[in-house]
């Protein structure tokens, strides 16, 4: 499986922001982007006016960054989302935020995206009674997302279960029994990712 393997924080100072890819480390001192603020690279403290589609691809890799997909895939959900009824952009961020790597971090499982990716990849969670090892697996409306039982006795659940998070309004969680229920498609409102994706759909509409 194709991944990004290089330093994370150098993708925060790219984009000119923290998109929280490590979790607890981003709210520290120890932030690289807190420490130094501008790309990185032997020109990265030189400010440069980008063009209107250096605009629209910065939106678009900080999408792909956000949640974690490389290209061919982010252009395949784009495709996706294009031959859904309404609008594209909304379509898109829906798909993206309905991946199960996505939604486990939604629910609280993982202080990153990445650290919910891997707890998937590991095979700690089932949807609907079934093992689903896909970070990029799409879960649907009423889908039960719930925590197997082998991997509830780990202290890293133990801890999950004890200090629930805040859910967007298209989850619902019983922490208890570490199960999670999707009762809704994502609204737009729903989704607090700093991306404008009206200029990603004007990016792969050219």
């Amino acid at each position: 499986m194709a991944r990004y393997t290089g330093a994370t924080c150098r993708l925060c100072r790219r984009e000119g922001l923290k998109l929280f890819l490590k979790g607890d480390r981003c709210y520290t001192d120890k932030c690289a982007f807190a420490r130094r603020g501008y790309a990185p690279g032997q020109h990265g403290q030189s400010r440069k006016k980008l063009s209107n589609y250096g605009l629209q691809l910065r939106e678009k890799q900080k999408a792909k960054r956000i949640y974690g997909v490389l290209e061919n895939q982010f252009r395949a959900y784009y495709v996706k989302a294009d031959r859904k009824r309404g609008i594209t952009g909304e379509n898109l961020l829906r798909l993206l935020e309905m991946r199960l790597d996505n939604v486990v971090f939604r629910l609280g499982y993982g202080d990153s995206r990445k650290e919910a990716r891997q707890l998937v990849t590991h095979g700690h969670f089932l949807v609907n009674g079934k093992k689903v090892d896909i970070p990029s697996y799409i879960v649907s409306v009423n889908d039960v997302i719930t925590v197997s039982e082998k991997s509830r006795a780990t202290e890293k659940f133990k801890v999950f279960a004890e200090n629930p998070k805040t859910l967007p309004n298209w989850l619902s969680a019983t922490p208890e029994n570490f199960e999670g229920r999707v009762v809704s498609e994502p609204t737009r409102e729903d989704v607090d990712v700093p991306v404008n994706e009206t200029l990603i759909v004007e990016l792969y509409s050219k």
